[in-house]
């Protein structure tokens, strides 16, 4: 008995933990590191580059970064299929291409209404809401687990793989369940009621685990490191990198700019945990220039791609 009581006032403590606040408060400490070191080192950080002997690496980065986006719109397609909605059309794939700038916009949720109504009108609203809420799952599950090759530094980095144990189907609703809690600006926004028997009557998982959408958002991170690794090599012509030791940090930061919403795409987390877990092992204006112009590069392509979407809400303004 006493043991109950004792984890009784554990998770009391735990549910109390405002986790929104601590997040803003990543997400404010973050920028403040960025911004200190940059100027700090505003005198070594150049951003002059020779585009007549680098533009095709920077072509080159670009051009992964929009594989990147649609590895990730096709990962979505087969998010939807998994849940028992067949697409035959690459309808699915266009708008998540269209709508992926939204994730930039201030409250980070609006991609995930455009899209839930998009997935509405085609199925039902719980296929709509659970597909569009758990893909960013899908992305940090494939992220973590490259993080995980981390395992070769330290063992601690084997429990990364811990997100891809919950994607499955027998214990899917829980992580669909604590994604609410994680999205709940995004449930209040959509109005919805959610109870586990709507999910199980409407919803119709096909198979144990979601083989496809996983195997596509690990394309999706690895193309998003190539673009950034081919950055970096813009900037840095020395040879030891150590390719495993990037990926790793890159899934990390990646990840933890995923994680925190008060982030618009994950801008200026994902570069502060860059600067910061690479620490000494490149010279850090080299790092940073890299990580400002792989995101000019990565927001460029979104932008691209979404720009007939834009040029549509506007015109519906007018």
């Amino acid at each position: 008995m006493r043991f109950n009581k004792s984890n009784q006032s554990y998770w009391k403590f735990f549910t109390k933990i405002n986790f929104g606040t601590l997040k803003s408060i990543f997400f404010v400490s973050s920028l403040l590191y960025f911004s200190i070191y940059f100027f700090y080192n505003i005198d070594q950080i150049s951003f002059d580059i020779n585009l007549e002997k680098n533009g095709i690496n920077l072509s080159s980065s670009f051009l992964f970064c929009v594989l990147s986006i649609y590895l990730n719109a096709y990962a979505w397609k087969y998010i939807v299929k998994w849940f028992g909605k067949e697409c035959r059309s690459n309808s699915l794939v266009s708008f998540y291409v269209l709508t992926n700038i939204l994730k930039y916009v201030p409250g980070g949720i609006w991609h995930f209404v455009e899209r839930f109504n998009f997935i509405k009108k085609l199925s039902n609203p719980q296929i709509a809401l659970y597909s569009t809420l758990i893909e960013p799952y899908f992305m940090l599950s494939g992220s973590f687990l490259l993080a995980s090759l981390g395992v070769i530094f330290s063992p601690l980095y084997f429990f990364l793989i811990l997100p891809l144990v919950f994607l499955n189907r027998r214990l899917i609703y829980f992580v669909l369940k604590s994604l609410e809690s994680l999205k709940r600006n995004a449930f209040e926004v959509l109005r919805l009621s959610n109870s586990k028997g709507q999910f199980e009557k409407r919803i119709n998982i096909i198979s144990f685990f979601p083989t496809a959408a996983f195997l596509l958002e690990i394309g999706f991170v690895l193309s998003k490191f190539i673009g950034f690794y081919i950055c970096l090599n813009t900037f840095y012509t020395n040879n030891t990198l150590n390719i495993i030791f990037l990926l790793v940090i890159f899934s990390l930061s990646w990840s933890l700019g995923l994680i925190v919403p008060a982030a618009p795409g994950g801008v200026g987390v994902f570069e502060a945990c860059i600067l910061f877990f690479v620490g000494r092992n490149i010279p850090q204006n080299i790092i940073f220039v890299s990580v400002i112009y792989f995101r000019v590069i990565s927001t460029s392509a979104d932008l691209l791609l979404s720009f007939p979407f834009l040029i549509r809400k506007l015109l519906k303004r007018i």
